[in-house]
């Protein structure tokens, strides 16, 4: 059970790191240097399924997350463990990307909706006032009695 913990939390480190690079302003500057989407170098740190391989190839040693292995022996063994492992955590934090979109997606609905209703009740506010404005005085108000 550890080992599945691990295999998704570590796919969800490289989900998290990679929309930092790619989306967040504190990259923007490396983004923009590196000749943003219209560049090939660019748009390696500007996809965030591009950005999740290459922190995927650094965290899975460095996390000895390593969910498939192979039957090879030898280096080649060892490689194809690290590239296979790499690209299922790459495809997990994937998923998790799209589960963040549909939770980002449902907070920024609910903002929208809020800002709508809050520009309704001032709209209706400020239609009343001019309505108590317009409104004629009652008649006889100012007879004296």
């Amino acid at each position: 059970m550890t080992d599945l913990f691990q295999l998704f939390a570590v796919s969800a480190v490289v989900m998290g790191i990679s929309q930092t690079i790619t989306r967040e302003r504190l990259f923007a500057p490396l983004r923009e240097r590196l000749g943003g989407k219209e560049k090939f170098c660019g748009y390696l740190v500007s996809c965030p399924y591009c950005t999740s391989h290459y922190v995927a190839f650094v965290l899975v040693p460095l996390t000895g997350t390593y969910p498939i292995r192979v039957l090879v022996g030898g280096w080649v063994g060892t490689v194809l463990s690290w590239f296979l492992s790499s690209i299922l955590l790459t495809v997990i934090a994937a998923f998790f990307r799209v589960l963040f979109w549909f939770v980002d997606e449902s907070q920024g609905l609910v903002r929208r909706r809020q800002r709508t209703e809050e520009e309704e009740v001032a709209t209706r506010r400020v239609i009343r006032q001019q309505a108590e404005r317009q409104l004629p005085d009652e008649p006889g108000a100012d007879a004296p009695h």
